[in-house]
């Protein structure tokens, strides 16, 4: 406990000077867009859980790295469509990610300078992400206790306010477009696995991340120009 107490007045005292860094927490849902489940866009099936940090270069932009869980079900109970309602598939997954890119604020986000500081802003980067790896069999979910990986180009949009000099509370909603067209298990790869294969083979599949975030800004004003 003393080594965080004597962390945190570090952190502090380098914020009385100015701030450019972020580090916090995110929390809200997840679900995934697919060939099973409901085709919402935005409506969170289960949660979703992850850190931030941010590396605020100016203004304008920030370099930003995160890492987040999420789980989602996707139900064909509850889908507008009668035919997957017929078919009545249901599949669970879970979702590790890590992500690195690039946070463009619509407005001037000066961190640097007391009172208020509030911007709409977009990111996108780079994702790599873990998930179950699964398949239908006689409609049946078969979970094989394996995992599987691959990329996604995440789509951002959020709103951040500086609450006071050290915290900043945010709101954002976030895409995912995969590489892979097998969250939902519908499109397992391989020749043993083709006739297990539904869908639309050729369409890969979507997750969102939506929810809010939290974080404690730090650290010393890199140049005299950078913010002025």
């Amino acid at each position: 406990m003393r080594y965080i107490a004597l962390l945190m007045l570090l952190f502090s005292m380098s914020g009385l000077h100015s701030q450019t860094y972020e580090v916090g927490v995110f929390a809200g849902g997840a679900n995934t867009i697919g060939d099973v489940g409901r085709t919402n866009y935005i409506l969170p099936s289960d949660i979703a859980l992850g850190g931030v940090f941010k590396w605020n270069k100016s203004k304008r932009y920030a370099w930003r790295a995160s890492l987040m869980y999420g789980q989602f079900t996707a139900d064909d109970n509850k889908s507008s469509s009668t035919a997957r309602q017929q078919r009545g598939y249901v599949v669970d997954n879970h979702i590790l990610e890590g992500s690195v890119g690039l946070e463009f604020n619509f407005v001037d986000y000066n961190l640097h300078k007391l009172g208020p500081a509030f911007t709409p802003y977009l990111y996108t980067g780079v994702t790599y992400f873990r998930y179950d790896y699964e398949y239908f069999n006689g409609g049946v979910l078969q979970e094989i206790n394996q995992k599987d990986g691959s990329f996604a180009v995440p789509i951002t949009a959020g709103i951040k306010y500086r609450i006071n000099q050290f915290l900043i509370f945010g709101a954002e909603i976030g895409a995912r477009y995969t590489f892979t067209d097998n969250l939902d298990a519908s499109n397992p790869q391989g020749s043993n696995y083709e006739e297990f294969q539904f869908g639309n083979i050729f369409s890969d599949d979507w997750y969102v991340f939506s929810g809010l975030t939290l974080t404690y800004t730090f650290g010393r004003k890199p140049c005299m120009d950078c913010f002025e």
